[in-house]
């Protein structure tokens, strides 16, 4: 039986510090032997950048729906249709044999998250989203404690301290390894 990944999402708004976030887990679990993948959401609109002067980039422009290139073990693949759902993109991954699909961004879905806040305007996330397993949020507001007895079920942990990046590599790790 070929187990799936675990997928588990960073969410917040532009510039709460996502990506940051997203690279410190990846280092920890790499570092651990665990095979990652990320989905990152566009949120800026359009399409991200294609190289469009490059062969793989005419292929698609031309119409293929797929133009994969190798060169010293990389591979680069860009697909194109119309639009693609979160579960698509996915199971575009599913062969690579992962341990942890982490998703940054497409907050609304119902995967287990961690919620970035960067100032008390953010809290609202907390009462729209589903499944959020940690709430990071950037210099302690007045409200915090306010909104961490709302949702005391829930750890928060202020963006810089290293016991929430510990906390999730963690929560993570059991995760993989079939803990919870």
């Amino acid at each position: 039986m070929v187990r799936k990944p675990i997928v588990f999402q960073v969410a917040g708004y532009q510039n709460s510090g996502k990506t940051t976030l997203v690279k410190k887990i990846i280092k920890h679990l790499t570092s651990s032997g665990f095979a990652v993948a990320t989905i990152k959401h566009h949120g800026h609109g359009g399409k991200p950048d294609m190289i469009e002067n490059k062969d793989s980039g005419q292929h698609i422009s031309s119409g293929a729906l797929a133009s994969l290139v190798e060169g010293e073990g990389r591979i680069l693949l860009q697909l194109e249709k119309n639009s693609w759902t979160l579960d698509e993109q996915i199971e575009i991954l599913m062969p690579l044999k992962l341990d942890i699909i982490i998703i940054e961004g497409h907050k609304h879905k119902d995967y287990p998250k961690v919620v970035i806040l960067r100032n008390i305007e953010d809290q609202h996330l907390l009462s729209k989203l589903k499944n959020i397993k940690a709430v990071l949020y950037w210099d302690p507001f007045k409200e915090i404690s306010s909104i961490q007895s709302e949702y005391s079920a829930i750890p928060f942990f202020e963006i810089h301290d290293n016991n929430g990046d510990e906390w999730i590599v963690s929560y993570l790790q059991n995760e993989i390894n079939g803990i919870r």
